[in-house]
């Protein structure tokens, strides 16, 4: 039995309207001169990548632009950038973008520092000490990737997403401006939003960090539950449940770009001490293996998961009911956790996410190899709340289809 929970961050967190002004005196208090920028062809013609630039020379500093960035990155764009920024020898990297460029940056950061391939990184502590500091300025609001020690690219050769986990990828600088959401697109924005509601259920519903069934001597990915996450994910989901509809649906919506820009970083500091879980595991090789984004994989099986999850988590998903608005007055505990799982179907239809695995060209006979695949994954295993077997990842696969 555990008798104690840790809580990580990055090294200094600015939010707020504005924030990405801060951007270039901060690499100055640093003495960072030498700057790399890895961001992508959208937010160079949304002006968005041009701009930090601008701001990162004003500062008088050495910038080179990355702009290849891609969604769900694979591993050898993580081999290619690295070979641009050994050759640039930055002093720091910028991650900008959705949660793709950041984890670009931090895979970009490790191979830099400690050489070789991505692979050797690949699970959790694998990273032999600190790497290249990384700033994460992000653009959407969902991975919080600017505050989390992990980073995502797809192994295209074996049909799956996968994960480097270390404490040294946290940033070293977060910059966390909601007016760089202002022009992220409505699918964007559907899909970023829910990975963030992910992220905070998955964190706060999560196995109570005393019962995690690793000894207490050992490292972690993920510690369990625990009161500090449990604050900041309570709070990302109420701030989910107020304003992601309205940010879909008018983008222009200062109070609810700011409302979703929070509740990502908050997520993303309650998921990445307390833990995400079956629907991560299950979604890497769904969605490795059916193209689709990764909050849209995440939104698509979170009901799911839930249902299966709720006999476990009965007070907190009543919780979770009221957090997004749901009135449970007059309503037994059980019922009132059934009511979460309909708020989170019905802002997920509202917003535009798929339900059902063959909206995204999945097939049953794909089902058996996703969930094996899925219960590989045992560090998410050991997090959830409700111990899983391979043929209950297939029934909620099923369930999904």
């Amino acid at each position: 039995m555990r008798n104690t929970w840790t809580f990580h961050s990055a090294g200094q967190l600015i939010f707020g309207n504005g924030a990405v002004n801060q951007l270039g005196q901060r690499c100055l208090e640093r003495n960072w001169q030498r700057v790399l920028v890895v961001t992508d062809q959208h937010l160079v013609k949304a002006g968005i990548a041009p701009r930090v630039d601008q701001l990162l020379r004003e500062a008088d500093l050495n910038v080179q632009v990355f702009d290849q960035g891609a969604a769900e990155p694979s591993v050898a764009l993580a081999v290619q950038l690295a070979e641009q920024a050994k050759a640039f020898s930055p002093d720091a990297i910028v991650g900008l973008g959705g949660g793709s460029n950041m984890d670009l940056a931090k895979i970009a950061a490790v191979i830099v520092t400690h050489g070789g391939p991505p692979s050797r990184y690949f699970s959790f502590n694998n990273v032999p000490g600190p790497v290249l500091p990384i700033i994460g300025v992000p653009t959407t609001a969902g991975t919080g990737s600017e505050v989390s020690h992990a980073a995502v690219l797809t192994d295209t050769e074996n049909h799956i997403k996968v994960s480097t986990l270390s404490n040294h990828l946290r940033p070293t600088l977060a910059v966390v401006d909601p007016e760089l959401t202002y022009t992220c697109p409505p699918k964007v924005t559907a899909d970023s939003g829910i990975d963030a509601l992910t992220h905070a259920i998955e964190a706060l519903t999560a196995i109570d960090y005393s019962l995690l069934p690793i000894p207490p001597e050992d490292d972690v990915a993920y510690c369990g539950a625990h009161p500090l996450g449990g604050c900041l994910a309570e709070k990302a989901i109420e701030l989910v449940g107020l304003h992601l509809a309205t940010a879909v649906a008018d983008g222009s919506n200062r109070a609810a770009r700011e409302g979703m820009a929070l509740a990502s970083t908050l997520a993303g500091l309650a998921f990445s001490n307390c833990a995400v879980a079956l629907v991560h595991a299950l979604e890497y090789p769904l969605g490795a293996v059916l193209h689709c984004s990764h909050g849209a994989g995440n939104g698509l099986l979170l009901p799911y998961v839930m249902r299966f999850n709720l006999p476990e988590r009965t007070s907190q998903f009543a919780r979770i009911a009221r957090l997004l608005g749901e009135d449970t007055r007059g309503t037994t505990e059980p019922e009132a956790a059934e009511r979460a799982i309909f708020a989170v179907e019905r802002l997920r239809a509202r917003i535009g996410i798929p339900a059902r695995i063959r909206e995204l060209g999945g097939t049953r006979e794909q089902l058996p190899t996703f969930a094996s695949k899925a219960y590989a994954i045992k560090r998410l295993r050991d997090v959830n709340p409700r111990v899983a077997s391979e043929q209950d990842l297939l029934a909620i696969l099923e369930a999904a289809f």
